[in-house]
């Protein structure tokens, strides 16, 4: 038996599921535990402005790498904090464990009116995959287990232990087995994998169809299955495109690329989908980035083959000809030896016509890149970005209507590169990533393209990489406005109320923090600018004026918001259908 305290033990359990990092703000009831991890060189700690963008940074390791993180709140309001950025890890199927501290167990559960109370279990239990209050700190070995198996079995995503502050403190008697399990003892660390049959029909269905298409979604890359994914694009030749998640998995340079991140892919997207006899999706719960007026794109007259780790995923959002519950790289192995077999047709008229379309479309891009208006064109900017930024790069896509620009106009040629926040659609996210990114690949050149509204929410952010020495450069399409409100209000209504965001020159703002700042007004001033920004060796912004102009896919978007609508044309966006 080893005697220690809660805190302690807590600590050891972490380095048993080899948790890289925790977020948090010092506070007085995590100091036993912030004591502990102080004193474990295989755990770094990053100390942040704001709770929330703990689990954003949490979210943000686990995007880029699978690996799973520890995001600290103190109680009360540390701890309601943490809701603000919580939504990303868990609407984007995230792993993250939460640790917050509590009043002692004489005042807390039920609470007796100290100052900070708060049912910190009630409050995040909604947003997280699982929750519990450790009562007894002789649980913790089995309660910390539950939570990483939580968090890391089938559908990922946050889950939380609420401590109290005498179970920090308090020393136990601990079973040394118990405390050095290796987590193959006690959780699943391979998917389920699908039957000899189901895999024998979705290579039947493949090998016959005439016009297929394949969607890689988040699952593939949380499986570690792009190369098969690509791998399979090869054999069927057939047009493919990614969700947001996904980004990268079909690379932008492929011959059977034809757009990413759902319908603000471009037209060649919700054409494809329209006109596929089978399509393939892989790790896609086909969640509104997949939609228009009447729901699921994958709705129409196509047979779809649905793989997906998460079986209440399957028929929930798209019906399908063939639900497949398992692992998506071991899916894609076994569809892959299964097609070895078969004879695949010819599919090069299909393809040649979803890739016209796509060149059509990249066609509208172009030209919108021509503009030489006085106030820049975000199509410039994003354009110039797309070929100035390192090849090595990871980019976060923060802002709403700007990450479309970044979408489009950034290559992506490999998975967990770029990341966009689709599933809450959590502005300002992308400081707090770019900084978590940095930790994680401090080699790596590290960006954040976002728009002027995102960029104020977590900007206190710009603090934390400096004090830790991240170099993260922060690249504005500023505005001055919400931009796509600001449209919808004058398309809908013909005013326009709390959208104008004038007169923060957030170069200076940078310069204030202690960092690199600069302001862009034209193209020819972003390579200048970017190797300044580069050589100073702090983080960064570079404040690029741009005007509004609504993007290509705006169409889409509304369409997917007029969902459940009558007649699909009363949504909230559906204005933005019409003169866009």
């Amino acid at each position: 038996m080893a005697q220690m305290t809660g805190a302690e033990a807590l600590t050891l359990l972490l380095v048993r599921e080899a948790v890289p990092f925790v977020f948090g703000v010092a506070g007085g009831k995590l100091n036993p535990l912030l004591h502990a991890i102080s004193r474990e060189p295989s755990i770094r700690y990053l100390g942040v402005r704001h709770e929330a963008s703990g689990p954003l940074m949490g979210a943000a390791i686990a995007a880029a790498s699978g690996r799973i993180c520890v995001a600290l709140g103190e109680m009360g309001p540390g701890s309601s904090n943490l809701v603000g950025g919580l939504g990303t890890a868990f609407n984007n199927n995230l792993p993250l464990v939460l640790v917050t501290s509590n009043n002692h167990h004489a005042c807390a559960y039920p609470h007796r009116g100290m100052f900070m109370d708060l049912d910190t279990h009630a409050l995040l239990k909604p947003l997280t995959k699982w929750s519990a209050v450790v009562h007894d700190g002789r649980r913790l070995p089995d309660l910390v287990r539950d939570a990483f198996r939580q968090a890391l079995t089938g559908r990922r995503g946050p889950v939380h232990l609420d401590v109290p502050q005498d179970v920090f403190t308090t020393k136990f008697d601990f079973d040394d087995a118990a405390l050095s399990l290796p987590p193959s003892a006690y959780r699943t660390v391979e998917g389920p994998r699908a039957s000899a049959a189901q895999i024998a029909r979705a290579a039947d269905m493949l090998a016959q169809a005439e016009r297929p298409v394949l969607v890689a979604g988040g699952g593939v890359v949380s499986a570690e299955g792009g190369a098969l994914f690509r791998n399979l694009l090869e054999v069927l030749k057939a047009p493919a495109l990614a969700t947001q998640m996904g980004i990268g998995t079909v690379p932008s340079d492929s011959p059977f690329f034809i757009g990413h991140g759902g319908i603000i892919g471009g037209d060649a997207v919700s054409s494809a989908l329209a006109g596929a006899d089978v399509i393939l999706a892989v790790g896609c719960r086909f969640s509104s980035w997949l939609w228009n007026e009447t729901g699921a794109l994958a709705g129409g007259g196509a047979d779809l083959i649905n793989i997906n780790i998460d079986p209440m995923s399957l028929g929930a959002n798209a019906r399908h000809a063939l639900g497949i519950w398992a692992d998506a790289a071991s899916a894609l192995a076994d569809l892959l030896d299964a097609l070895r077999s078969r004879q695949i047709p010819d599919r090069s008229r299909w393809l040649a016509r979803m890739r016209d379309i796509y060149a059509s479309y990249r066609g509208k891009l172009e030209r919108m890149n021509e503009d030489n208006g006085p106030v820049m064109h975000p199509a410039r900017l994003g354009t110039a970005l797309g070929k100035l930024l390192p090849a090595d790069a990871l980019i976060a896509y923060d802002g709403g209507h700007t990450s479309f620009w970044s979408n489009d106009l950034t290559p992506a040629t490999i998975e967990r590169t770029r990341f966009h926040e689709p599933g809450m659609c959590q502005l300002g996210f992308g400081t707090p990533y770019a900084v978590a990114l940095k930790l994680l690949h401090p080699d790596r050149p590290v960006f954040n393209i976002c728009g002027d509204g995102a960029f104020g929410f977590t900007l206190s952010e710009l603090d934390t990489a400096r004090r830790y020495g991240l170099p993260i450069i922060n690249i504005i399409h500023n505005n001055a406005s919400w931009g796509v409100i600001k449209m919808g209000q004058r398309k809908t209504y013909d005013f326009s109320f709390g959208t104008d965001l004038d007169g923060v020159d957030y170069a200076d703002v940078a310069r204030g923090f202690g960092c690199h700042g600069e302001r862009v007004t034209t193209v020819e001033e972003i390579g200048p600018a970017l190797e300044r920004a580069i050589a100073s060796g702090l983080p960064a912004v570079i404040d690029c004026h741009v005007r509004f102009e609504a993007h290509p896919s705006m169409p889409y978007f509304a369409k997917m918001n007029a969902y459940g609508f009558p007649q699909g044309a009363g949504g909230p966006h559906a204005a933005l259908v019409k003169g866009v």
